[in-house]
């Protein structure tokens, strides 16, 4: 039989789940599926699947043949894809999800991408929560921090940081914190998706990490929340800087402790591994590289583009 044609069998008989689910979705019968799993496995002279009546499982040897499989798949895929990316037209439905701290940032370029592309529509769902990509049916998504599930494709779109800040009013009843130990004394409003929890984490004027626990009397997911209550000179706020870049601009909140760098983050495209990218979406990420690069006086306050 086919090698190939055997290797993407097996690969549609672990995504179904079962040898009937795959036959439906490769057109084939049921013992042709089976059949080619079996020569698959005795060319290996290896067993791939365990077999009951009910399901089917990978045995250990069997995941990571599939694993290698899906990879070489994808990786052929890409190389079809990319020898005729040229006569491709984007068209069709773009699904995206988009963090709600970012859409400001990701709404003109839908608007502007919509306009240059009139055979695609978009799909754009918003939320706070990393969303499960194959399981939704997404095509992207744009998100401030990595994505927990490592075998996701990210590209970085660009670099951004936390800012340390708080209201200057409140530094007229409260003394300035001096170190990051000063930290524990004072009311700290946290974000609940803060990647390290209370533990806020910087970069010391060596070079090295150092980290802080903190407390406060508010936690929110709503960091439009955190910040109106930072305004009110409700306490310290470690926010992200795109949140608070015009209020550090006008003076409504000040930066503290400049000499504390917190940790790098990014915001990334993420999209699934096991899927080439199509023109449409391989166009709206480029299209949002280039504009995330016309974003850094947000994304890193104090920074000018040229």
């Amino acid at each position: 039989m086919d090698r190939l044609t055997s290797l993407t069998v097996f690969t549609r008989v672990v995504d179904c789940g079962g040898f009937s689910a795959a036959a439906q979705r490769l057109n084939m019968s049921t013992t042709m599926v089976s059949n080619h799993v079996l020569a698959l496995e005795n060319q290996l002279g290896v067993r791939l699947l365990n077999r009951t009546t009910r399901h089917v499982s990978l045995t250990d040897v069997g995941r990571e043949y599939y694993e290698r499989c899906t990879q070489i798949l994808t990786e052929l895929e890409e190389a079809d894809e990319t020898a005729s990316a040229a006569q491709v037209v984007p068209r069709g439905r773009l699904r995206a999800h988009c963090d709600t701290h970012i859409v400001r940032f990701v709404a003109p370029a839908i608007a502007d991408f919509l306009a240059d592309n009139p055979e695609v529509s978009i799909d754009l769902r918003t939320g706070e929560r990393m969303p499960d990509l194959v399981e939704e049916g997404l095509d992207v998504a744009i998100r401030p921090t990595p994505p927990p599930d490592s075998s996701l494709i990210v590209r970085r779109l660009s670099a951004w940081r936390h800012v340390l800040c708080c209201a200057p009013a409140y530094l007229q009843s409260h003394p300035a914190p001096a170190s990051l130990g000063d930290l524990a004394g004072h009311n700290c409003v946290r974000y609940a998706n803060y990647p390290f929890g209370d533990e806020w984490r910087f970069t010391g004027p060596d070079g090295q990490p150092i980290s802080v626990r903190v407390s406060g009397n508010l936690i929110s997911t709503s960091a439009e929340t955190l910040r109106q209550v930072t305004l009110k000179s409700g306490g310290l706020f470690l926010a992200a800087s795109f949140i608070v870049a015009d209020d550090l601009e006008t003076g409504r909140l000040v930066p503290l402790l400049p000499e504390f760098r917190p940790v790098e983050f990014a915001i990334n495209a993420i999209y699934p591994h096991r899927r080439h990218l199509s023109a449409k979406v391989r166009r709206f990420i480029d299209l949002l590289a280039d504009r995330f690069v016309e974003h850094q006086r947000w994304m890193k306050p104090g920074v000018r583009c040229k």
